[in-house]
């Protein structure tokens, strides 16, 4: 039975509709008619539902309420943020990628738009005695027993899988960056047809589910490993022990992004949601960890060897230090991501209160190699929301020696920050499995776009490097960037992380 409320907003539904469609198409009579027994059926349908309760006392005009939260984070970020205060990234962040993708001009007039006085406010100390821009800015990476260093650039595409990202997608990031020389890191989900046909160098990762070497009880297959480290594509592998977005959790792929082709190269059951687990199952200490370094060092044929963490605290460095005093085994680079998450979906217990921010635990790594003699032996990798200049520069400061940027990346595709990865709904084509969602993203015209992004970023790095004083990367350390502490007193990084460590050993 109807209730006189649930009646009446049928009728302020159907009425003003009604009166549209009668003018629209001058009534006759079919028009107006199928208007008012479709609002009239949607209008039943809502008040006999049990799920939704606004439906239910406000059916039709309800359903605004859902449109509106649907297309909340369009209105946001074009209605009601400012150019600086837009999270994860601001606006003026996500302008810089998609003018320097495009190639226009991405110049700023009248001053900046920061508050400079601002606590946590950071900038480069610049050199009376600028330097020109550096012409290489490659970084060697692999340690006393790769046979197979790879030259690598300072900036390349973080870890981000097949199936977390559509084939198009992938396949833009891997043209775009076989045209750049830079790397792209395939993401646990396994190297997949589209890494290869972009003709990218790639960073395989290994994760907890060992996807693209994996077994059929779900435990590391060596032989398969092998078969996949032999690809020329192939240039470093890299163990995921953690990520930034949910450090101590395992992957999360949602059912409805697992096609059939995503499961063939997953070996994974159709329509499920993948659950990778916490912890890998090949090695249980930080002494096993070294050893299987070592292992896939022999079955790669020499090629690099590295790991991926989210450090929980430096107690746990300090154990993996100890390890490779033990064993003599030393990976030949560590990708430290931070706690400010990436593309990853988690669940915001894990994305906002679990891990050290990106720039501390670089900084508590790198003194931690430096302090025992490792530090020349391993090349550090920084991830996490690296997307202009000033970002490699702080994370070189830190110790790092090249970043990865995976969330910037994705805006140089055509990215809007809509923030539906998730959901398989990703309105731009990059992050679904949809094929008709999938289709607005055309690799012809983003490859480009990844490849002018690389260009410019790293170009604009080199400038502030020069403008620092330096001639050449490796000489940025922690005197080169200060951070406002108040209102009144700015330190340096020296000054906050230890001037003894203001001289990186790369």
């Amino acid at each position: 039975m109807l209730t006189p409320r649930q009646v009446f907003f049928i009728f302020a539904a159907v009425g003003p509709a009604a009166s549209f469609a009668f003018a629209q198409f001058w009534a006759p009579g079919i028009w107006l008619f199928v208007g008012v027994v479709a609002l009239v059926m949607v209008g039943l349908r809502d008040v006999t539902q049990t799920k939704r309760a606004i439906l239910r006392q406000y059916p039709i005009l309800g359903h605004g309420r859902y449109l509106a939260e649907h297309i909340r984070p369009e209105i946001q970020q074009y209605f009601v943020e400012s150019d600086t205060n837009g999270a994860p990234f601001s606006r003026a962040t996500r302008a810089v990628v998609y003018q320097r993708a495009k190639g226009d001009l991405d110049k700023l007039p009248f001053g900046t738009q920061l508050d400079v006085y601002a606590p946590g406010h950071e900038f480069l100390a610049h050199s009376i005695h600028p330097k020109p821009p550096a012409i290489d800015s490659r970084v060697s990476i692999g340690g006393p027993a790769c046979t197979r260093p790879y030259s690598a650039s300072v900036l390349n595409v973080s870890a981000m899988s097949f199936g977390a990202l559509s084939a198009a997608a992938v396949t833009a990031l891997s043209r775009g960056a076989a045209a750049g020389g830079f790397a792209v890191n395939t993401g646990e989900g396994g190297v997949s047809p589209y890494h290869l046909d972009g003709g990218a160098d790639l960073i395989w990762q290994i994760g907890t589910g060992y996807f693209g070497c994996r077994a059929e009880d779900g435990a590391f297959d060596p032989e398969m490993f092998a078969t996949t480290a032999a690809l020329p594509a192939v240039k470093m592998i890299e163990i995921k022990l953690s990520q930034g977005a949910k450090p101590g959790h395992g992957g999360i792929l949602p059912a409805a992004k697992v096609t059939p082709e995503i499961a063939e190269i997953r070996k994974v059951p159709l329509g499920t949601t993948v659950l990778s687990p916490p912890a890998h199952t090949a090695f249980s200490t930080v002494f096993e960890l070294m050893h299987f370094v070592r292992e896939l060092r022999m079955l790669s044929d020499g090629k690099p060897i590295g790991f991926k963490l989210c450090v929980g605290a430096a107690s746990d460095v300090d154990l993996l230090i100890d390890a490779m005093h033990i064993t003599g085994v030393t990976p030949d680079f560590i990708t430290i991501d931070g706690s400010e998450g990436g593309t990853g979906a988690a669940p915001p217990e894990l994305s906002d209160f679990v891990g050290i921010p990106m720039r501390d635990a670089i900084n508590i790594v790198n003194t931690a190699l430096l302090q025992n003699g490792l530090r020349s032996k391993v090349r550090l990798i920084a991830s996490g929301k690296v997307a202009t200049g000033f970002d490699i520069v702080r994370a070189l400061a830190l110790g790092a020696d090249a970043c990865g940027s995976a969330r910037a990346m994705m805006l140089a595709l055509g990215c809007i920050q809509a923030r539906r990865c998730h959901t398989n709904e990703c309105p731009v084509g990059v992050a679904t499995q949809d094929p008709n969602r999938a289709k607005a993203l055309v690799p012809s015209n983003k490859a480009g776009r990844v490849t002018g992004f690389h260009r410019e970023t790293v170009a604009a790095f080199l400038e502030l490097v020069g403008a620092a004083g330096c001639e050449h990367p490796s000489e940025i350390g922690l005197e080169h960037v200060s951070r406002r502490v108040d209102q009144t007193q700015v330190r340096s990084y020296a000054e906050i992380y230890g001037a003894s460590m203001s001289a990186p050993v790369r």
